[in-house]
C-alpha cells in the first residue's frame, strides 16, 4: 500500500489508530498541530496499519513518513 507522509511541519497532537487496525480511505490516522491549527492526516486508501513511526508530542517535518499501510 504505502507510506503516509505528513503534509506540514509541526508536532504530533494525536495518533488516532493502532498497529493492526483496518482503515478506510479518508479515515484520520494522525493529527498534526502546526501554527496552532490541527491538521488531520488521512488514509489515502483502505488498508491495515503496519507501522506507526511517530508518537504524540513528537516533532515532524514536511514529507516525513509517519504511518505505513499494507
Amino acid at each position: 500500500m504505502g507510506k503516509v507522509r505528513s503534509e506540514v511541519s509541526g508536532s504530533i497532537w494525536k495518533v488516532e489508530v493502532a498497529v493492526g487496525q483496518r482503515v478506510h480511505e479518508g479515515d484520520t490516522l494522525v493529527i498534526v498541530e502546526s501554527m496552532k491549527m490541527e491538521i488531520p492526516v488521512s488514509a489515502p486508501a483502505a488498508g491495515t496499519v503496519a507501522e506507526i513511526l511517530v508518537a504524540e508530542g513528537e516533532s515532524v517535518v514536511d514529507d516525513q513518513v509517519i504511518v505505513v499501510l499494507t
